[in-house]
């Protein structure tokens, strides 16, 4: 790490230039929609957001593009888009110059009056980044700062000629079209940027410079992630992958792979949250590189099992090269690059609830435990209609407003004439989660041998005994927490998750939403593993009324496991391609088990073993217990101690409470 990496990392841990932040007009933030139109009222916002932009930089700063406002305005009501991937690798071709030559392309034919307000708005949108672009580059050249200077004498507005021209274009970018879309991910970083990598090898920069060039990029992503969480601090949609294959086939995973892993690791900062693409050829020594990084508690990289994503994704109609190029959302879900529009959290099937329904309504006549299984499963179908209806009623979303700006870098909105989500992305498909899956799977369990095998407790006992939170039912309580789990490879309760997910996925497969597009089912909870877990009362596996699910695809929380690999031979016994939309099966092994390269190869051959059986997404949390509860208890001495919180890794000590703690009652595993 070089000494200009080391100042501008100690500037960003300080949080001192928080404070330089000024308040934005009250003006911006509240200004009244009047007579003008949707695209209209978007555009002069856009363009008043912008304007209204001081540049500034920090320390020995390279890159710019800082909010110099504490507070990022944002629509109240409407829906404006976010876990998107833009088209990086045109913009980065063609500049802001090439996308106003092909609005001027497309206009002079424009179908109809909407098509015409979005070619004018979109010029004006252009104009607006333009601008701040100029001032960046003036004040560069007033403060001496040479280097971006002439950066950015060239991007955004035309195309980058070099790594660092290109680091300043997606720089430049992201900035902009985070007004207002918070999560805007990086998508294939190391594919877009390769042939400006290769540029600047050429004109004889080392390695060594990529290298720094790359960290000192990382760091100045991390200056403004507080003003773009969404749910929690470090909820801000930084995601990146690297490695892949790309849309011929071929492996990408390269020496730039390698730096964005080395500059990550050497940071440890929670931005950008790496994501590894891996597949049945992925060597073990990749994914002993990504225990290194994992090694530093940062709960990334997450692995994508390419083999398993593409055929999905194909399954479900997308183009094959499409597929193949596969980005990820904010936190894990599949997504298209450059070209789609997606709403792949639209919201949650709560399997723990479906069981709760089915029992409290049905479970006294049901004469055999496949009568029971039949109830649940209706359940799910009757949930997952209501999921669909919410979507195409325009319950799920605010109404949406046409997001000019972004719709300029998704493909094909220019051509169409049409915002992304009206029509002019090639995609636009809602996704659900598929919250708390091992709990019903444990649940349905319990029931099974409590009630119609070793039949220990009537029906109605049991009814009784959760509606009364287990208060006076302790002794049964334990005996249904006895009874298997899942995540320990036993067949009985692994049978039972593998037909409600089965279930869900059918369910949804093949259906049409009024986007246009389809719906997609996956194993994801995000936030839901609090929000779901208040849904649900006390239930059959033991656990207490409204505390919370697990992380995703995941074991109990209450569960006692007898490892690590018994874990991943249980998630991986459902073809995980029926079920794409996205959810990794996450776990938690205690951060000794990486103070030694045996360790850590152990912790590699984990993660490989889950992909071989086609595990579909995986990531792992380097803990420690005593530690979190240090932390939560004297936050002052941890301000830089990072975990996996769902799909994104934040500051622990940022976090709510409730997020904190179940944190802290996830399984920490030895391997």
């Amino acid at each position: 790490m070089t000494e200009r990496v080391k100042k501008q990392l100690e500037l960003l841990k300080k949080r001192e230039y928080r404070k330089l932040r000024s308040e934005l007009p009250a003006t911006t933030a509240t200004e009244q929609k009047g007579e003008l139109s949707d695209m209209e009222y978007f555009t002069f916002y856009f363009e008043t957001v912008l304007g209204e932009e001081t540049p500034r930089f920090y320390g020995d700063d390279i890159f710019g593009f800082y909010r110099s406002k504490s507070k990022l305005p944002r629509f109240v009501g409407v829906h404006v888009g976010g876990n998107v991937t833009v088209d990086y690798k045109t913009f980065l071709e063609v500049g802001l110059s090439g996308i106003r030559e092909k609005i001027m392309q497309y206009a002079p034919n424009a179908k109809d009056d909407e098509a015409k307000e979005f070619y004018a708005c979109g010029l004006r949108c252009l104009d607006a980044m333009e601008g701040i672009a100029v001032k960046y580059r003036d004040e560069a050249k007033k403060t001496g700062n040479q280097k971006l200077y002439d950066a950015l004498c060239q991007v955004p507005f035309k195309g980058a000629r070099d790594y660092y021209e290109a680091l300043v274009g997606v720089k430049f970018l992201n900035y902009v079209l985070r007004v207002p879309a918070f999560h805007i991910t990086f998508g294939r970083f190391d594919n877009y940027m390769r042939p400006y990598y290769r540029a600047s090898l050429q004109k004889g920069v080392t390695e060594e410079e990529i290298l720094e060039l790359t960290q000192l990029f990382f760091i100045s992503l991390n200056f403004d992630s507080d003003l773009y969480s969404a749910v929690q601090l470090g909820d801000n949609g930084m995601s990146m992958l690297v490695g892949g294959y790309d849309k011929q086939g071929n492996e990408t995973f390269d020496e730039l792979s390698e730096i964005c892993l080395t500059a990550s690791e050497s940071l440890c900062l929670i931005d950008p949250k790496i994501n590894i693409r891996v597949n049945k050829n992925t060597p073990l020594s990749l994914y002993e590189r990504g225990a290194k990084l994992t090694k530093q508690g940062l709960g990334f990289p997450q692995y994508c099992n390419d083999d398993v994503v593409i055929e999905g994704l194909v399954a479900l109609g997308y183009d094959l090269e499409d597929a193949r190029d596969y980005s990820v959302a904010a936190c894990w879900e599949f997504i298209p690059s450059g070209c789609g529009a997606e709403t792949p959290n639209a919201g949650h099937m709560n399997f723990p609830l479906m069981v709760d329904r089915a029992l409290k309504t049905g479970l006294v006549y049901s004469e055999t435990f496949e009568d029971f299984m039949k109830r649940v499963k209706r359940e799910i179908r009757l949930q997952g209609a209501g999921l669909r209806d919410s979507v195409n009623q325009g319950l799920v979303n605010p109404p949406r407003m046409c997001n000019v700006a972004l719709s300029l870098f998704i493909s094909p909105c220019i051509e169409r004439g049409r915002g992304l989500y009206d029509g002019g992305a090639k995609y636009n498909n809602y996704g659900f989660h598929g919250a708390g899956i091992a709990i019903a799977a444990d649940a349905l369990e319990a029931i099974e041998r409590a009630v119609y095998i070793d039949k220990i407790v009537t029906k109605e006992e049991l009814i009784r005994a959760l509606n009364a939170n287990f208060e006076g039912y302790e002794p049964l309580r334990q005996k249904l927490i006895a009874y298997p789990k899942m995540g320990n490879n036993e067949e009985s309760v692994d049978k039972k998750a593998i037909e409600l997910i089965d279930c869900y996925a059918k369910d949804m497969s093949g259906k049409y939403c009024t986007s246009g597009g389809i719906f997609r089912a996956g194993t994801g909870s995000a936030q839901a593993y609090i929000s779901a877990g208040k849904e649900v009362g006390a239930t059959a596996d033991g656990r207490k009324a409204f505390e919370p699910l697990p992380c995703s695809y995941a074991p109990s929380l209450t569960a006692r496991l007898n490892g690590p690999l018994s874990a991943v031979q249980s998630f991986t016994k459902y073809d995980l391609k029926n079920i794409i939309n996205g959810g990794p099966f996450t776990i938690e092994i205690h951060d000794t088990v990486f103070r030694n390269e045996e360790g850590e190869k152990k912790v590699a051959m984990l993660v490989k073993s889950f992909i071989d059986r086609g595990g579909h997404q995986m990531q792992i949390n380097a803990i420690n217990r005593d530690r979190l509860l240090d932390a939560q208890a004297n936050p002052e001495n941890y301000p830089n101690l990072i975990v996996r919180v769902w799909g994104w890794s934040g500051y622990f000590t940022e976090l709510d409470k409730a997020y904190q703690d179940q944190i802290i009652k996830r399984t920490e595993f030895s391997v």
